[in-house]
């Protein structure tokens, strides 16, 4: 399917990204990887074969140095975010005990690092192709205790569709961009809000969003794979500026 093609991930060492560049890698595509971490960047170099540049993502110097030794791409993959527990509102927590700075560093995290800067140092030196961000559900509705989070990922997808406007009218239609919505995946950085540590079984937060999930689970890191490769691919070469939801129904039903 992505034969020949070569592919950028940044954000690639995480539970989701990694899976994400293994159905890449298995695709036919060839990888290279951005990250902070050399130790996990080896890790993955060895186990797949792949690329790799270790750089800070949040410095746009650094990643201009990165894409310009990489040349040009035809995928794009930013995958870098998360959450924070600083950045969580607890239940019994006063709503004005929020951390300023904790915010801050969330919402910087997902949207720079996270869409913006990738997007300036790599896109412009694709001629053709896919560029794919990662959204989230809580983007589209708010969830309790993860306002900036939520607020992050609304940028992003604001941010996606602008550049698919700006991009899309200026190369033609040749570079697109999208970006994935994931629903709730277990994750290190929210392990802590919907599992028991000790247990595993779903926390009553948890136990919620499995009530208002369709399919009755947790998303596995492998169901991002089709919608990835689908937009990676000549498969979606119309589809631009969209934001697909694979969250197993969760935003398409209320609860009622």
């Amino acid at each position: 399917m992505l034969a020949g093609k070569r592919a950028v991930v940044l954000g690639g060492t995480g539970v989701l990204g990694q899976t994400m560049v293994e159905g890449l890698v298995e695709a036919g595509a060839k990888v290279v990887l951005v990250g902070r971490s050399q130790e996990k960047l080896d890790g993955m170099q060895s186990r797949l074969g792949v690329q790799v540049h270790a750089c800070d993502p949040s410095d746009f110097s650094q990643l201009e140095s990165v894409a310009e030794s990489v040349g040009c791409v035809d995928i794009l993959v930013s995958a870098i975010g998360g959450n924070q527990p600083a950045a969580t509102l607890m239940p019994d927590a006063d709503f004005f005990s929020q951390s300023p700075e904790a915010l801050k560093s969330v919402i910087e995290l997902n949207l720079l690092p996270g869409a913006i800067l990738p997007i300036l140092a790599f896109g412009k030196r694709m001629e053709s192709g896919s560029i794919i961000t990662i959204s989230s559900v809580s983007a589209e509705m708010p969830i309790s205790r993860v306002g900036g989070y939520g607020a992050a990922k609304a940028a992003v997808a604001s941010y996606t569709k602008w550049a698919a406007l700006e991009l899309g009218r200026r190369t033609l239609g040749e570079v697109r961009v999208n970006a994935i919505q994931p629903g709730f995946f277990i994750t290190e950085q929210n392990r802590f809000l919907l599992t028991d540590k000790e247990s595993g079984e779903p926390t009553e937060r948890g136990r919620s969003v499995l009530q208002h999930t369709p399919a009755g689970r947790f998303g596995e890191p492998k169901d991002l794979v089709g919608a990835l490769l689908f937009l990676a691919s000549d498969a979606s070469k119309f589809v631009t500026g969209a934001v697909i939801p694979v969250d197993g129904g969760f935003t398409a039903w209320w609860g009622i």
